[in-house]
């Protein structure tokens, strides 16, 4: 059996049909879903990019963040912004032991830093240059008015110079076809031509999209957008949302949901190029996003430390078997980023190398049963977040700026309960995220 591993980074899980957005535009995504098995209490186990990648290659958690080094080159380290530690074996590297052809290609451009190495135990990896931060070209050859286009007053400095960047990689582009998610995909249906019977593979799709920035083609933003003639918002500030009009805000909603939308018809024409080529009968697929992103709820927006809300956290992990097992099903145990390799391995029937934190979920689709996880734990920086079955807590690591919400009777987390109830704050602190850390946050 062959595998395919998608990541689709910033996607949110409430922006997916199948897990009850009525709004944006996910067919080929909800179809996939119908015919998966489907986790809807999924998280990250570490956030942002480069943490959750480092979880779901190795099976291994990242969070609690230890033995921090500086990075050469490296301008933005969170805790665990590190790469796959040496001594650490990767999914594909058990792959390829146990006769895999390995195959990587993506556009998520920390992942290809000198200093990360994310292309362990691949055959064959392919970095598609020039998405968001990437010095894939002079930023001075980004027009002016393009930028002045795709900016709107309150962006601070890193913002402007991340769309000067991305608009001098982008001059270029003339057609659909040439936006990164859609040239990812075909990546992917170039490799579906190419296989056939014979040796088995991995291949894994890790798309940026719908990361910032949000520049779809039009037509996509018009779906969800009407009569807006400013500037486009097409990145976030990382913090408070004060700093952008609601007229801007709406926009950029309508341009993240039309990014959404671009990559889930890409996706779907790479299923289509999947079956045309027999794969979907003997081929495992996972599709698991890192994280999501805040676009105004609870006054932030992008990614801050401090927006642990569900908007940041829930994410939409599906897995699709060639056999059909457990198709249709939903499990609301606690899942991560690091289940994804022992469960693609237990699907497999493989042991890996080396012993891993992670679930073999693939249990789960057979109808059988896990040790229950009566809670999880994630970190991002120096936040650190957890929840059980009824409560959500998150604070900074030192206990302070503490926020919990009662899931049952306030599922969209708009009443905060800290002051009230400090005593469940000081039990979910320590007997969830410090008995989870080994008794200390200290990085």
């Amino acid at each position: 059996m062959n595998v395919v591993l998608v990541i689709l980074d910033s996607l949110r899980k409430d922006h997916l049909g199948v897990y009850g957005n009525d709004r944006v535009r996910t067919p080929n995504l909800d179809a996939f879903a119908g015919e998966s098995f489907r986790f809807t209490r999924a998280y990250p186990e570490s956030l942002p990019t480069i943490c959750a990648r480092r979880a779901i290659h190795t099976g291994l958690r990242t969070f609690p963040f230890r033995n921090r080094v500086e990075l050469p080159g490296e301008t933005f380290q969170p805790a665990g912004w590190q790469p796959i530690p040496e001594d650490q074996v990767t999914l594909s590297e058990t792959l390829v032991a146990a006769g895999y052809n390995t195959a990587l290609y993506s556009d998520t451009q920390p992942m290809f830093h000198p200093s990360m190495n994310f292309q362990r135990g691949f055959r064959v990896f392919d970095w598609i240059r020039g998405n968001e931060r990437d010095r894939y070209r002079p930023k001075s050859m980004a027009p002016k008015e393009v930028v002045e286009r795709n900016t709107v007053p309150g962006n601070d400095e890193a913002m402007v110079s991340k769309v000067q960047q991305y608009v001098a990689n982008t001059r270029d582009r003339k057609t659909e076809e040439d936006y990164f998610a859609p040239r990812l995909f075909a990546r992917g249906m170039e490799f579906m031509e190419r296989s056939g019977e014979g040796q088995p593979f991995f291949l894994v799709l890790d798309s940026f999209d719908p990361h910032e920035p949000w520049d779809p083609p039009e037509e996509y933003a018009n779906m969800y957008s009407e009569g807006y003639d400013g500037p486009d918002p097409i990145v976030p500030n990382y913090g408070g949302s004060e700093w952008i009009e609601e007229d801007e805000l709406e926009r950029m909603r309508a341009l993240y949901a039309g990014e959404v939308t671009m990559v889930d018809r890409w996706f779907g024409r790479f299923l289509d190029k999947m079956g045309e080529a027999g794969r979907l009968d003997d081929t495992v697929v996972v599709v698991i996003s890192d994280h999501g992103v805040a676009l105004g709820e609870h006054g932030f927006t992008g990614k801050p430390f401090n927006a642990l809300w569900p908007e940041l956290t829930d994410i939409p992990f599906m897995i699709r078997h060639p056999e059909g097992l457990g198709a249709g099903g939903t499990s609301d145990f606690f899942a991560s980023t690091h289940d994804v390799a022992p469960t693609i391995l237990g699907i497999l029937g493989l042991l890996p190398q080396e012993r891993m934190d992670g679930q073999y979920l693939s249990v789960l689709m057979e109808g059988g049963e896990l040790p229950p996880r009566d809670h999880f734990t994630l970190g991002y920086a120096d936040h650190v977040w957890a929840r059980d079955d009824r409560y959500l807590m998150f604070s900074r690591k030192d206990r302070s700026e503490p926020h919990l919400y009662d899931l049952q009777n306030d599922p969209e987390t708009k009443r905060d309960l800290a002051g009230e109830d400090p005593d469940r704050v000081r039990r979910m602190f320590d007997d969830y995220v410090l008995a989870d850390a080994g008794g200390s946050l200290d990085g």
